[in-house]
């Protein structure tokens, strides 16, 4: 069994999986003359990239120069554009565009059990992470595709696509028409081929994308049956605002210390954020009587089914123009008001980096950004009458 493990953490079936999809380092033999190098350039001196994380486990990972995008040769341009797009399924542009969209178009219920499964998912993933401090597949022999200066183990993203499209199956099934086979099928292709991406962009190993995945699952099992008190907890409780802002702080003000800079806090934060600010939304709905959207999925029966894709249309973009306007100034805002709370430079990096500017700004940020989706943006919508 430990042999087994042995194999699965090493950067071998990493490196064999991209040469089978048509993906190999721009000096490889077995890449060929002639074929496309796209220009990636090695990290620059000084990156977030290049610097040292701290020994994992009594082993010293390697500098971050082996995290850098690379000059490679694509030979199957499918599997590349495929895997590139299945890749940013985990990131931030497709949690700001499909859970609002959620909201807004599918079901508000659906939607709070999203935000909350990805919460708690994203936090237990991305603190495991900085516990266990495995390392990500050496290169060579993986080709890199992207720049992350943190930690391999579990993969988030396997553990958000996982968590994301089952919830997502398990929710919705009993409020339409479709199979339990089909959306379970449905749900498995999509976090599959999110945790392929992560092996294809060299940035997990297989042990890290099996972990994350099977993580994610007994997170689902364990919470189900509390869904729906947490869901009338989040409603009714008069303390509901005050817990949503409070825990996630203190989670991510004793985030876990590394001896060197990680991203991991500040994407915690800012899924936290997110959680937070969209929980109070959904509070302030439910007890004010805002304007909700129909507690009922889309049906394609509707008629007319091109005026319901326009009135879905114009509630994303609507929505989303809002978002990204208040998450630009809000951003600013809270830089700067920090920034020159503590006199340092709006545009020192490092500064920004530091634990009494990153977390509030990060926090403050994009809990606006889930307020704003889960309260503002309800209103627009009315007002414009699309609701």
């Amino acid at each position: 069994m430990a042999r087994v493990l042995r194999r699965l953490r090493s950067s071998q079936p990493v490196a064999r999986f991209q040469r089978c999809c048509g993906l190999f380092p721009a000096a490889e033999e077995g890449a060929g003359d002639g074929d496309h190098v796209p220009a990636r350039d090695t990290c620059p001196r000084g990156s977030p990239a290049r610097q040292r994380l701290p020994e994992a486990n009594g082993v010293k990972s390697s500098p971050q120069p082996q995290d850098c995008a690379q000059k490679y040769v694509v030979k199957n341009y499918f599997y590349y554009y495929l895997f590139k797009f299945s890749s940013a399924l985990g990131e931030e542009i497709f949690y700001i565009t499909f859970l609002p969209f959620t909201y807004w178009n599918i079901n508000h219920d659906v939607s709070r059990r999203l935000i909350m499964m990805w919460c708690i998912v994203m936090y237990i993933g991305q603190v495991t992470k900085d516990i266990l401090k495995w390392p990500r597949p050496h290169s060579p022999p993986v080709v890199k595709l992207e720049m992350r200066a943190e930690y391999g183990m579990p993969s988030t993203h396997a553990m958000a696509a996982t968590s994301i499209s089952f919830t997502f199956c398990i929710a919705t099934i009993n409020q339409n028409k479709y199979s339990l086979v089909l959306g379970l099928m449905a749900a498995f292709v999509f976090s599959t081929l999110v945790c392929l991406s992560r092996l294809y962009t060299g940035m997990h190993t297989v042990l890290d994308v099996i972990g994350g995945t099977l993580i994610s699952a007994a997170l689902i099992v364990l919470t189900y049956p509390a869904w729906d008190i947490i869901d009338h907890l989040m409603l009714t409780s008069p303390f509901c605002p005050i817990l949503s802002i409070v825990v996630p702080l203190l989670l991510c003000y004793n985030y876990p210390k590394l001896e060197d800079y990680s991203p991991t806090r500040a994407d915690t934060t800012t899924v936290l954020g997110a959680g937070a600010g969209a929980t109070v939304g959904f509070w302030l709905n439910n007890l004010c009587a805002a304007p909700n959207y129909p507690n009922q999925s889309l049906h394609l029966s509707l008629p007319p089914i091109s005026e319901m894709m326009m009135v879905v249309l114009a509630k994303f973009l609507v929505g989303i123009f809002i978002l990204l306007v208040t998450r630009y100034f809000i951003k600013g805002m809270a830089l700067r008001v920090l920034c020159s709370r503590y006199q340092v430079s709006l545009n020192d990096l490092e500064a920004r980096r530091r634990l009494e500017i990153e977390v509030p700004y990060k926090f403050i940020t994009y809990s606006s950004v889930g307020f704003s989706a889960t309260a503002l943006v309800p209103l627009v919508h009315e007002l414009l009458g699309l609701i």
